[in-house]
């Protein structure tokens, strides 16, 4: 089994604990100011907020729809599990209280709070849950094997949706082959770190090779691109990537802070990615994070353009950097300049991106592959850590609330569902034992 050797502790230091409340802070004023926000699911309704056609009260109840399964359901077990912050707590909620707050000057007030409550109110509950009979955190950690390897398959994922089965099987023999050696040959190493780099690589390949096929077939036929002049979405791209650049300089700072934050390794941009940084593995960290970019750029930069809302981490770049930097100054300095060239380069990425169509849609096989990679993954991690809290009723109660949500039209997100049910079937089994109606497992 994958153990976490760092433990669980979310006792930060003090530079550490400025750092949080001083990034919700600067988070929740940008998103106030409706310049970029973390859920994807909420950018898209940006562009009506800033143009008067929506109102703050109504822009806040998405946000907030869209993002309390994560922040509760995900973000916050994540953290308590792993002893590693993420961005679904850190960021989901400033996009919240941003844009809730009716003044500017409010909204770094909340944001700071925020972050208040993550530095200084997580360790108290990280300490009071351990020592509850039933220790439901520690059996969490038993999610950590599943994410990190059944993670690794998401490329065999797509490429099989997007390729067909027998690239699929290829690609697929090939992974197996590669996790296999790795463990056997380096150990030390995270055994799927080699396979995704192969996997996602032939997903690039394979989508490149076809637009370029595509391209001189195009040619040959005669057939040309047409540019509209007046075209619509055109120009609103363009309108929105000025609008962005106008604000540079903060988002500059923006990128120097979430570079720091990684920087400190009290941070991890993804579930698999938070196991890692809890057992110190930086380098694997990053290299997973790393893959991840490719599945949201065109994401990103698409909805940016045409909303004129950014992402709050970016491409999400900065984060395998700041893994990487040797100290919080590299860090800044890296973050802010990585923010930099992707605002300005937006424009040009949305245009390359409307020339190859194929690779656009690997990013969407790739989101979707791991999204579906993940979900199977943290359902199954979570029944392994009711077993391990509870054995079969610890199955019967954590397995019954993820189909009672199910049944219910899923009121928490499915991907959340699993872990928030670990949760309160701890609380449901503690509340047994002080009932003297069940006996905790030992060990």
């Amino acid at each position: 089994m994958t153990t976490i050797a760092a433990g669980t502790s979310l006792d930060f230091t003090l530079v550490q604990q400025l750092t949080v409340i001083a990034l919700c802070a600067l988070t929740a004023y940008i998103s106030h100011m409706a310049l970029a926000v973390f859920n994807d699911g909420v950018r898209p309704f940006m562009l009506d907020f800033i143009q008067g056609r929506s109102t703050r009260s109504a822009t806040t109840a998405v946000s907030f729809g869209l993002s309390a399964g994560f922040i509760f359901g995900l973000g916050a077990p994540m953290a308590l599990s792993t002893g590693v912050l993420n961005p679904w707590l850190v960021f989901l909620p400033t996009d919240i209280l941003g844009i809730l707050a009716p003044k500017r000057w409010l909204a770094p007030i909340l944001g700071g709070a925020w972050g208040a409550v993550i530095v200084f109110g997580l360790n108290g509950a990280n300490n009071v849950a351990h020592d509850l009979p039933v220790d439901f955190l520690t059996a969490m950690q038993q999610m950590s094997t599943p994410i990190l390897f059944l993670f690794a398959l998401f490329p065999v994922l797509a490429i099989t949706k997007q390729f067909g089965r027998m690239w699929g099987g290829i690609s697929g023999a090939l992974e197996l082959a590669l996790v296999v050696a790795t463990m056997k040959l380096w150990p030390n190493m995270f055994a799927g770190a080699l396979a995704m780099a192969v996997g996602v690589l032939m997903l690039i390949g394979l989508a490149i090779a076809k637009d370029l096929r595509q391209r001189k077939a195009d040619r040959a036929e005669g057939i040309t691109e047409i540019v509209l002049d007046d075209d619509p979405m055109a120009s609103l791209f363009s309108s929105s990537a000025a609008r962005l650049r106008r604000y540079l300089p903060l988002f500059m700072v923006l990128g120097a802070g979430v570079c720091v934050l990684a920087q400190m390794h009290i941070f991890g941009g993804g579930e698999a990615t938070s196991f890692l940084i809890a057992k110190g593995q930086y380098a694997e960290a990053a290299q997973v994070d790393f893959y991840r970019v490719f599945g949201f750029i065109p994401l990103i930069a698409t909805t940016a353009l045409a909303s004129g809302a950014y992402g709050i981490a970016g491409f999400t770049l900065v984060y395998p950097i700041g893994y990487l930097m040797p100290n919080p100054f590299v860090a800044a300095i890296v973050g802010a300049l990585v923010f930099a060239a992707e605002i300005l380069a937006l424009s040009s990425i949305g245009k390359v991106l409307g020339k190859l169509p194929t690779v656009r849609d690997s990013s969407e096989h790739l989101r979707s592959a791991i999204g579906d990679t993940l979900q199977l993954a943290i359902l199954f991690g979570s029944l392994m850590a009711a077993n391990a809290m509870g054995g079969g009723l610890g199955i019967l109660i954590v397995g019954g609330l993820y189909l009672l949500n199910d049944a219910m039209g899923r009121p928490v997100v499915r991907m959340a569902a699993a872990p928030a049910a670990v949760i309160v079937g701890g609380i449901v089994l503690n509340l047994l034992y002080w009932l003297d109606l069940f006996t905790p497992i030992k060990g």
